[in-house]
């Protein structure tokens, strides 16, 4: 059994602002000379899927100002085994970011005092400062992609089982698409332990061993080219290819125009899952 706290996210985050940026204050002071040129604004949206269960994700599109500064906070929760992480991370995440000037959550509190054994979530940030600079960090398969007037870039990295078998491996789990989700479903995909569809995530004690939530983090200076970030969760990236989310977008530059066709149409497409997306667009 391990015993060693694990810090979700939010350290390697803090790490990673403290070696290229400084500390969160630091940072946001730092950047207070800086104004935004562009008009941003969001749109947002969250479907049902067809699952036999509740909706389990949470979604956060939203803008503060700290300091003199303006802050875009973004991010979508896409729960599993129940919604209670993803409600957790949604009502806590970004209020103990901005107070405390520090990225942490324990993924100890969240296993004792949220969930137990069961349940866990996803997790894709974006803190967007002063329309300029965007601070990304994702666990698990949400994910985030930035529409530029003539590319897509993909920021966050997919946590799939089969891309980390290696790690799954060294933790003492397996990787296996053999497993009762892929009867009822339909569906076979890679699976820790033929369970949990992602290595990485936040909760799922009974998987804690074999995965971690340990993020990938991206730092990117919004240039004048971008048109488009995208946050979007699996319900919509298993239908959809990101330059074809761009391509549906392509002609749009409204945020709520943008969600409202990408969520048409990956319901076009087939989703069955509940899908989650948010867009921010620079004018």
């Amino acid at each position: 059994m391990i015993t060693q706290k694990r810090t979700f996210h939010l350290r390697k985050i803090q790490q990673r602002l403290s070696s290229d940026l400084g500390p969160l204050h630091k940072n946001i002071e730092d950047d207070k000379k800086l104004s935004s040129r562009r008009l941003v604004t969001h749109g947002f949206h969250l479907v049902r899927g067809k699952r036999d269960h509740g909706m389990e994700d949470y979604i956060v599109a939203e803008k503060r100002q700290i300091n003199g500064n303006e802050l875009g906070l973004y991010a979508i929760f896409d729960g599993h085994s129940g919604k209670q992480v993803a409600e957790y991370l949604h009502s806590h995440l970004f209020d103990n970011i901005l107070q405390k000037r520090v990225y942490e959550v324990k993924d100890d509190e969240i296993l004792e005092s949220v969930v137990g054994s069961r349940g866990g979530s996803t997790a894709v940030t974006a803190i967007l400062i002063n329309g300029e600079k965007l601070i990304v960090g994702n666990v698990g398969d949400s994910r985030a992609i930035i529409f530029r007037e003539s590319s897509v870039e993909q920021i966050t990295v997919d946590h799939e089982p089969q891309k980390e078998r290696s790690l799954v491996e060294s933790r003492g789990g397996f990787v296996s698409k053999l497993s009762a989700f892929s009867v009822i479903y339909h569906r076979s995909v890679p699976r820790v332990d033929g369970q949990l569809a992602m290595a990485r995530a936040i909760g799922d004690e009974k998987l804690k061993e074999h995965i971690t939530s340990e993020p990938d983090v991206a730092i990117v200076m919004m240039d004048t080219d971008v048109k488009f970030i995208i946050l979007a969760d699996d319900g919509l990236w298993n239908v959809m290819s990101n330059q074809e989310a761009a391509d549906c977008i392509r002609e749009l530059r409204d945020g709520q125009e943008t969600y409202e066709e990408l969520i048409k149409e990956a319901l076009s497409r087939g989703s069955h899952e509940d899908i989650s997306c948010v867009v921010v667009a620079f004018h």
